[in-house]
């Protein structure tokens, strides 16, 4: 069994013994690879974003919260890539990192049968690119992920940012909207040091440091009144 089966064959264990705790011997038995494989490989289950909680000592071990993890999914093995391709095109988002946990999860949420198919299936896509640039599905995000709490969790931060003319400012913002369009992603904010609305492109952020200070409630439509008259805001749709 290779690596990937065995991530995936961890999560379906662990989902069918839960609430029981299942030690890394256990596992290391079952999977006939030693105990510190098994603890490397949750490691890596649990930095991915699957919920594994672990208990150390006698009678320890490892368990899966199953409210937080999905049932067998009847994805079909192109309509699991085409999920792939569309996330993998997220890079350079608020939320990269997230669209990659979120893959790993349908992925895992699949029967062994279709994840091997699509597993095939992906090794037909290819992205084109420069030979010297980052791979699309695992470069770095260039948006600073502290940008993404603030706009959970409606805090002002603080940004040190480049204009178009390459002067460096830093500024107390408040966070209300990511926009995206065919040049990039913006942060659409109140700039405490203008008074006003300010669009700021998000690679152009070269510092950013969350505050305590909650921002106060601003309508996502009010910052986007002066968008030019050929162009419209609009939300995320989920359907």
């Amino acid at each position: 069994m290779n690596r990937t089966d065995r991530l995936y064959a961890l999560v379906e264990e662990l989902r069918a013994c839960a609430p029981r705790r299942v030690s890394a011997r256990e596992l290391a038995a079952r999977y006939e690879v030693s105990a510190r494989t098994i603890e490397r490989d949750i490691c890596a289950l649990q930095q991915a974003g699957v919920p594994i909680f672990a208990d150390v000592g006698r009678g320890g071990g490892y368990t899966l919260d199953k409210s937080r993890t999905l049932p067998p999914l009847n994805f079909s093995p192109a309509e699991a890539v085409a999920v792939a391709i569309t996330l993998a095109r997220a890079t350079g988002s608020p939320y990269t990192r997230s669209a990659r946990t979120a893959l790993h999860k349908i992925v895992t949420a699949m029967s062994a049968a279709d994840s091997a198919s699509a597993r095939e299936l992906a090794d037909r896509i290819r992205f084109l690119g420069p030979a010297d640039g980052d791979d699309p599905a695992s470069s770095v995000p260039s948006v600073p992920s502290v940008l993404e709490e603030a706009i959970v969790t409606r805090r002002v931060v603080r940004l040190t940012y480049v204009d178009r003319e390459g002067a460096e400012t830093e500024r107390d913002v408040e966070p209300v909207t990511f926009t995206a369009s065919a040049n990039g992603w913006y942060l659409t904010a109140w700039c405490r040091m203008r008074g006003g609305c300010r669009i700021f492109r998000t690679d152009r952020v070269r510092r950013a440091v969350l505050l305590e200070e909650t921002a106060p409630e601003r309508a996502p439509e009010a910052m986007h009144k002066d968008a030019p008259r050929d162009f419209v805001a609009r939300p995320l749709e989920f359907v």
